[in-house]
């Protein structure tokens, strides 16, 4: 089970439960920067992300990106269409090599009402996930573009991270202990996109939690020095 990132679809899953659900339908890959969705089309297939990373998105005027969630190994994805029979409310990507478990939507329907237990997870996983958006329009009104930087840092260091090892630079002076990588790598323009500023109102953020010896940054790359600082001033 460690192979599904905990409090997913597939995680929440019965072992039964899961065998059938990926008895259904058929194995789908996808290489980094392709779609399985596009905002808008009435496709109503669903997918079940058995590996890699996948960012949902949406695209506002002038055709400017924001990121709504990031997704990684057993989520579900594009049920609301599949419910609903409406046209896709986001965008949704691969960020890195990924498979998925192609269901039609009669395939999801049936699977649904062969267990009526995942019909209630579904229904919670869906509140969840409102609830999140509600929580988010909030911080637009209540935090700066540091603090939202601050608070995306710390779900990707709390979601996707791995401990980083200390060195000691050319002053031979040793980088703090506990320190974490975060594994995701989003260009600045999908955090600028997540955290909803400009990617230049994003780089001056960054440049603040550095300057506090936070976090560290590179090409890609973000290392977490000071977790709990960013939660303080996240909150």
């Amino acid at each position: 089970m460690s192979a599904y990132e905990p409090g997913s679809f597939l995680a929440e899953l019965t072992d039964e439960e899961r065998a059938d659900l990926l008895r259904r339908g058929r194995e789908r890959r996808f290489a980094r920067g392709e779609t399985l969705f596009t905002e808008g089309e009435t496709t109503t297939w669903v997918a079940v992300l058995l590996s890699g990373m996948v960012k949902a998105c949406s695209y506002g005027a002038g055709g400017i990106e924001v990121l709504l969630a990031v997704r990684g190994p057993g989520a579900l994805l594009g049920e609301v269409s599949a419910i609903d029979g409406l046209p896709r409310s986001a965008t949704v990507t691969a960020l890195e090599p990924a498979r998925a478990q192609a269901l039609s939507a009669a395939e999801f329907m049936d699977f649904l009402h062969a267990h009526s237990r995942v019909s209630v997870l579904l229904m919670r996983m869906l509140c969840q996930r409102w609830r999140d958006a509600d929580r988010k329009r909030i911080e637009f009104g209540m935090f700066d573009t540091t603090g939202r930087v601050a608070q995306r840092l710390v779900e990707l260091a709390e979601r996707y991270s791995e401990p980083y090892q200390p060195r000691r630079d050319h002053a031979h002076r040793a980088q703090p202990a506990g320190s974490v990588r975060i594994t995701l790598n989003l260009t600045q323009e999908e955090l600028a996109g997540w955290v909803g500023a400009s990617r230049e109102a994003v780089s001056k953020a960054l440049r603040t939690l550095r300057s506090h010896g936070w976090i560290e940054t590179g090409r890609r790359r973000v290392i977490v020095h000071d977790l709990q600082a960013l939660r303080r001033h996240a909150r």
